[in-house]
Order: C-alpha cells, then structure tokens, then sequence
C-alpha cells in the first residue's frame, strides 16, 4: 500500500490544535496517554465518543456540506447554481454542477474533517481493545458498555469511509492511530473495494457489540441518535450495494463488468455477477435481521415523521429514523436553513431568515408525483415567507408575515421536509431574538427505514425477482416491501390506486426495479440519499438527460399552467391555502373569479421563444460538467465532456502539496 497526506497537516487545518510538526512531536503518545487514563472508565471513555460525535457536527461535516450541499447534483435535486454560476468553480454552485475544481477551499475543508474523525474513531478502538476493563474475564454492565462504544466507533468510521469513497473514489486507508514517529502519517490510495470488504468485516463485529435502539446497556439508553445495532446491520448492507455497484475507476480492473457508456481512460466498471450475487447474499442478512427485529417501523403518516423531526423530538413509538446524527439546538446543523422552506428576511412570525434554499427541486420531479400522493407537498414547497406591510382592522399599514407562491423558476423549488412552520417553539423564541444565521439544531438522518425497505425491495428483487422468496429473507417479498413504502404514502381511502400501481409494475424484474428507481426519488428527495444510489446503478448521466428531456416535453405538452390560481386560509389573505393551487388547470366548475391570487407559473416559458432564459441558459447550464450540452439520452454518445461518468471530486491541491508526494489527482483533473 501507498502513502497519505500527513496528519499533523490535516490537524493543523481542521482542529487548530497544534502549531507546527515538530511541536506534534514533542507530544505524549495519545496511545500511551489514552490507555492510562481513559479507557479503564466508562465515563472517560465516553467523553472520547462524545468527541467523535462532535466531528460529525461541523460545517464541514454533516452540520452543513454532507448533509445538504455534497449530494447534489441528481435528476431531481439542485444546487442553486444556473446559468454563469453553473461554472463558478469557485463554490458550491459550479463544483455541483460536476465542474469541479482541486482549488475549491470545501474540498480540504471535507476531507480534513473527515479523517480527524476517523482518527478519532482508531484512538478510541485502540484504546478500548487494550484497556484492562474492556478485556476482563466475565460479564459485566461496564464491561458491555465498553464493548457498546466500540462498536459505535467502528460503526462510525465505516460511515465516514463510506462516504469519502463516494465522493473522492479510491482514497488512503488508515486503521491505526498516528504513530510518534509518524512512520504512518503518510498514505497513498487504496483501492476502495478493498477498503469496503474491510468496513463490512468491522461491521460484522460491531453488530455483535451493539445494543438495539432503546436497550440500556450499562445503564446507559441507546437512542436512534447512537449509532445501534440496527444502523450497523443497515450500514453494512448499503456498503455491500455500493461494492457491488457501477463505480469510475482510476484504472480498468480484470474481470469486472464495463458498462457501455464508459471512459476510455477512467472505465466506469462493476464487479462480475458472481460477486455480486454474494454481496447482495450479504446485504440480505443484513436487511432481515433488522425487519425481522420489529425495533423499527414505518411512522404510517409521513408528514409527522418530519414534524417530529423539525421540532427535536425522536420518534420513540416507530422509531422510523434508524440513525440521526445528533445536533443541537443553536449548536449545530443548517437543515431549515441553508436548506428548507424559503423564509424571504426576517419575519415577525419567524424570526431572523434569509434562506438561501442551497439545494432546489425540479418541476418535472414536482409534477411527477401521483394524484394524492401526500410526499409531494412535504417535499416541495412552492411557498415562501416574507414581511409585508398592508392595512389591518388594529392599525394602517401594519407589517406582517405573509406567505405567498414563488415564481415561474422550474428549477428553484425549494425543499419542504426541513420547514419553520414544523418547528418547535424553544427554536421559534430563539430565532426571534436573532440578528444572524441561528443553528436550528435538526439531526441529520443516516438512515430511515422506508429506505431500508427499498433496499430490501432491491436486492431481493435482484436474488428471487418480484414475487420470490430466497434464503435468509425477512419473510416479505420485493414487491411487498415496495409497497409497504408506497402504501404509507397515499390516504387509506386511496389504497385500490396503490394496489393498481403495485400490480402493475411488478410483472417483472426489470420492471419492479424501474418502480424501485422512482420510489426511491418520491420518498428520499433531499436527504442525501439519490445521487450515490443512480451512481451505483450506473443511472446517474441518463436520469440527469430524462429529466431535462422530461421539462421539454412538459412544456410541449401544455402540462405545466401558464398561471396558477389559489385562495387563502384566512381572511387577511396572508397563507396561501396550498391545498387550493390549481397545478392542473382549473376544476370543472370553477373559474378565474373563485380565487383570491393567482402566479404565473412554469408554463409560462415557450419553447419558441429564443430568449427564454430558463430554456436556452439554465437547462443546459446543470449538472453540465457531466453530461455537457445533451438535453436527451438520446443524445448521450455526442456528449463533448473531459471524463466521462466523472462525478467524482478532485483532491484538493492544498492536500496534496502536503501529501508528500503520496497522492495525485486522477479522473482528468
């Protein structure tokens, strides 16, 4: 194996904590120091996880640029860059958009933090497996404990692992604390499957140390905001999908699958059928072993599973969040903020806001959605917040907060699930006293267990195909765990429609995995989830051309109005009533004069129009970096782009001045 940049760098840049390198080797051992006085209590030790959980709240992490900004873009989630932005490679709008730069400073920023945490994560392994209470003969409450919290942080490393692979690819695997010497500190790249088959043996073992969510281990209970036992089996499984998945590679690998659409440098690659069959074997486990351990259930209604959430409150009755990251109220997290329902400056109703609405959905994605399908309107907001100042019965021209429809930008609609409106009132009395940006305190969700029924859904449909059972199943089949997804998501009244649907599309295995696609976009729209799932199905540059193939044909069509009509729930006309828009044209029996507001809308750009800047600059702008100036699949074999399938981003050049000579940049870059 290579070598790494060192850690005495990556410290420096991420922590502070220590001035120069040869002050870092003036320090005690951390292993001799920890040993001694840590790891022989249970609560010294858990100070030590505490400050693993820490590095997952920063900026840098999953407080803001792992939880919104680093899973963009999808087919149908957006950063916030069209147009001349599309390209600033200067920020988050181009780098986004796969017109990365090795120069964007939140590059260093991401991987600093990343291995800081990792670092983290090999002290407290190490020091737990050599500490005399963790190794004494016997069972004991403290002795579990120990063995609790290192399978958290084994569970945790592989989380962080997992998701530098998918952003940067092949990067240098590290297991052990920095040594004095720093005879360690310095690694080149690992192959990542290589790296993956060691996290998914890891994980074996923190299963076996892991309590469930809401067990008490030595005295202490393990919430869905822990890292448990039915994480690790759901972590485990979505590193095996990911192994067995399409992945860019540095160099072509012997006997692995080429897909057709591929790079003749940078081939995009998987492994054979009979690697993968074992993996999907591995996922299955440990899908099971967490439906059939009844300690995690869909919340049947999918409105309050984010109304809980908004408002800090874990959901103890289903327990449908398998992990959040915890957060804090005005300690961490940007979620309802940099990313969420659009709060226009500040409000006397909310407080201080300026939503920048980092991450954006589409108007074929909100127009694909099924006639009462209750996911749409959580997901997509079309409303926005702002003050306004209009004659009241208590004063003349008073201000007040009114919220009003956004515009006719099919591609800045905002992200529902993250809303002020859900939020609790300890936030509320906060941000009301705010001048400036107020951490909202959201966890971060890791994993939902709609999610694990699709993964489910996935690889059993893969093994025994729609209807079929296969050895070590949960009892339920592919289609069955689809459905139960898509059941949550309609009224009970609207079922026959779900019923009719499921039906439909599970007649084969193609076509159930083609349903699977879709579902997973309807449910897990903005959650980080899409983009890395369409990567490893080798979908990600078609869905991203289906997309901008589908708004030309919806403006073609006449799908999308010119004008959308609505009322108000009250009557100030200050909230929309959302349930009136008229998305699809005006009911029968109703006209222009039955409603109090109207909005131009989508429809109101024409394809004829040769200035129309939605058309001729924003559309091609996205995600261009990937797919260049194609609009259609049809067009993918002329895409004129540097790399193909190249959504990976660069090293940054600051890491690799300090590397040492130990990695370099592939992919192009």
């Amino acid at each position: 194996m290579k070598k790494l940049l060192s850690y005495c760098a990556l410290t420096v840049a991420t922590l502070g904590m220590l001035p120069s390198c040869s002050d870092f080797l003036d320090q005690e051992s951390p292993s001799t120091y920890d040993s001694q006085s840590v790891y022989n209590s249970v609560f010294n030790t858990s100070m030590r996880i505490n400050k693993i959980y820490s590095g997952l709240m920063q900026d840098r992490t999953y407080s803001q640029s792992m939880s919104i900004v680093w899973g963009l873009n999808s087919d149908v989630e957006l950063v916030d860059g069209l147009g001349a932005d599309a390209t600033n490679t200067g920020n988050n709008r181009g780098n986004m958009n796969y017109n990365a730069s090795p120069a964007w400073s939140e590059i260093s920023g991401v991987w600093d933090a990343c291995y800081s945490i990792i670092e983290d994560c090999n002290l407290v392994i190490e020091g737990i497996r050599n500490s005399d209470l963790y190794n004494s003969s016997g069972t004991t409450g403290e002795k579990n404990y120990m063995g609790a919290m290192l399978g958290e942080a084994l569970t945790i490393r592989a989380m962080v692992y997992l998701d530098l692979i998918r952003y940067f690819g092949d990067v240098p695997m590290k297991f052990e604390s920095t040594k004095q010497d720093l005879s360690n500190a310095y690694l080149g790249k690992t192959d990542r499957d290589e790296i993956m088959d060691e996290l998914m043996d890891q994980l074996d073992e923190a299963i076996e140390l892991l309590p469930w969510a809401y067990d008490v281990v030595g005295g202490v209970q393990y919430t869905t905001e822990h890292a448990t036992k039915g994480y690790a089996h759901a972590l485990l499984a979505q590193i095996a999908l990911t192994r067995a998945g399409y992945a860019i590679r540095e160099s072509g690998k012997s006997g692995y699958e080429t897909a057709s659409y591929s790079d003749a440098t940078y081939p995009t690659q998987r492994p054979d059928a009979g690697t993968r069959t074992t993996l999907y074997q591995r996922a299955l486990t440990h899908l099971s072993a967490v439906i059939k351990s009844g300690r995690h259930a869909l919340n049947p209604d999918f409105r309050n599973e984010w109304e809980l959430l908004n408002q800090l409150k874990l959901d103890q009755t289903y327990r449908e969040n398998i992990f959040e990251i915890p957060m804090g109220l005005n300690v961490a997290s940007e979620l309802g903020y940099t990313v969420g329902v659009r709060m226009n400056g500040v409000t006397t109703r909310f407080g201080y806001g300026n939503s920048s609405g980092k991450m954006k959905v589409t108007a074929p994605f909100f127009y694909s959605f099924h006639d009462g399908d209750t996911r749409r309107d959580v997901t997509c907001s079309n409303i926005q917040y702002k003050e306004e100042a209009r004659p009241t019965n208590e004063a003349p021209e008073a201000t007040v907060t009114i919220s009003e429809l956004l515009g006719d930008n099919p591609f800045s609609i905002y992200v529902g699930k993250w809303d002020p409106r859900m939020e609790g009132a300890d936030w509320l009395t906060q941000n009301k006293a705010m001048s400036a940006k107020h951490f909202t305190g959201i966890n971060c969700v890791k994993m939902r267990y709609s999610q694990l029924l699709l993964l489910y859904a996935e690889v059993l449909n893969e093994l025994a195909g729609p209807t079929g059972s296969y050895t070590g199943d949960a009892g339920i089949t592919a289609t069955e765990a689809l459905r139960q997804v898509r059941a949550r998501a309609f009224t009970s009244t609207a079922q026959s429609s779900v019923n009719e649907y499921i039906s439909k599309v599970s007649t084969s295995k193609e076509s159930l995995f083609e349903a699977i696609v879709d579902e997973n976009a309807w449910e897990l729209a903005g959650e980080g989830v899409r983009k890395f799932d369409l990567i490893r199905w080798n979908l990600l540059v078609e869905k991203i051309l289906e997309f901008k193939a589908q708004y030309l044909d919806d403006l073609a069509s006449g799908r999308y109005q010119e004008k959308v009509y609505y009322n108000y729930t009250d009557a100030t006309n200050t909230e929309v009533n959302e349930s009136s828009i008229t998305w699809f044209g005006i009911p029968a029996g109703k006209s222009e004069s039955d409603y109090a507001g109207n909005k131009s809308s989508f429809g109101s750009s024409k394809l004829d129009d040769a200035t129309n800047k939605n058309i001729y600059t924003n559309l091609p702008s996205i995600s261009s970096g990937l797919v260049g100036a194609a609009l259609s699949p049809s067009e993918i074999n002329a895409i004129s782009v540097e790399v193909k399938n190249r959504y990976i981003m660069p090293i940054a050049s600051t890491t690799i001045a300090a590397s040492n000579g130990y990695l370099k940049n592939s992919y192009g870059y």
